[in-house]
């Protein structure tokens, strides 16, 4: 199973100058934990995330590209779900924008890969 089999396609962006507030409001109408920050071309630039929201709840005046994550680990849609799940283990995230020919395609989460499983998609194995 890859990447495109279980990916969330339709996926909330923000913008770098969208303030911290805007993307809390986005995280909350959307039940969402992060979401990617693309810029003007749609090229993923950082991700946001609830943590760094979290993290800075008492500074007023920030802007997404100032509390966003600018180390994006990214995948391409073939890429195995089994990739992804060692790179939640390894890099300890969350979830990994999907990209098609360097465009954001979509989104795997955690969620995403509970619900292969629980759909008899993805089986569960000993190491």
């Amino acid at each position: 199973m890859i990447a495109s089999d279980i990916m969330t396609r339709n996926v909330h962006t923000v913008r770098p100058g969208a303030s911290a507030q805007e993307a809390a409001r986005l995280h909350s109408q959307e039940h969402i934990g992060g979401a990617p920050v693309v810029d003007a071309n749609g090229k993923v630039i950082g991700i946001v995330t609830d943590a760094d929201i979290i993290s800075k709840v008492n500074r007023e005046g920030l802007c997404v590209a100032d509390i966003m994550s600018h180390e994006v680990i990214t995948v391409d849609e073939e890429a195995t779900v089994s990739e992804i799940t060692m790179l939640f283990v390894i890099r300890n995230i969350k979830r990994v924008p999907i990209l098609h020919y360097g465009k954001l395609a979509g989104i795997v989460s955690r969620a995403d890969i509970v619900h292969a499983v629980a759909q008899g998609h993805l089986v569960i194995r000993s190491w």
